[in-house]
């Protein structure tokens, strides 16, 4: 039987519209340790048509993976994302928070200002508040919808350059470029 405190976590993540902490899950379900509960949750919804899963330490219920298909109403398209935009998303992802000077920097090239907004219209990129610098430039990092896409629990769980090489992902010019401005800390002048 299971008990009242984990029908309570049950019930508070069923009813909630987004993900939650277990800060947010205790601050409504109330005394009882919540990580309990969510493991044994997660273990009673394991291979069920539903699943409890965690994503950037943000707890949810969705739909199976193998199952998404049967609920799809309408037919998606899927939208590949420009090189620009990819680029940009990958910058932002591994320097966050990061300036439209910086991204620009890195890539070598301007970015047109509807480059981030395909990626905030996506939801995978937000406004990070300010530089305390000159002209306090807008900084830009990814969001947990982006964690979400991706399924990533952290930004920790991004590929490493040996990795990307590994994929094929990474010319040898490419790689060792990365490895001279990671090995020298930071940009020639």
């Amino acid at each position: 039987m299971t008990a009242p405190f984990t029908r309570a976590v049950e019930a508070t993540l069923f009813a909630s519209e987004e993900p939650l902490t277990p800060d947010d899950i205790a601050a409504h379900a109330g005394p009882g340790d919540v990580r309990t509960a969510l493991a044994e949750l997660a273990e009673h919804y394991g291979g069920r048509g539903v699943e409890l899963v965690e994503r950037g330490g943000r707890w949810h219920f969705q739909t199976a993976g193998d199952l998404a298909h049967l609920l799809r109403r309408t037919r998606e398209e899927p939208r590949r994302l420009s090189r620009a935009a990819t680029e940009t998303l990958a910058i932002i992802a591994y320097h966050e928070p990061v300036s439209r000077a910086e991204i620009e920097a890195i890539r070598g090239v301007q970015t047109a200002k509807g480059t981030l907004d395909v990626l905030m219209e996506a939801g995978w990129v937000r406004p990070a508040g300010r530089r305390e610098a000159p002209g306090r430039p807008l900084l830009y990092a990814t969001t947990q919808a982006f964690l979400g896409h991706f399924g990533l629990q952290s930004r920790r769980d991004l590929p490493g350059i040996d990795d990307l090489r590994a994929a094929g992902l990474l010319d040898p010019v490419d790689v060792s470029l990365g490895q001279l401005q990671l090995e020298s800390g930071g940009e020639e002048g």
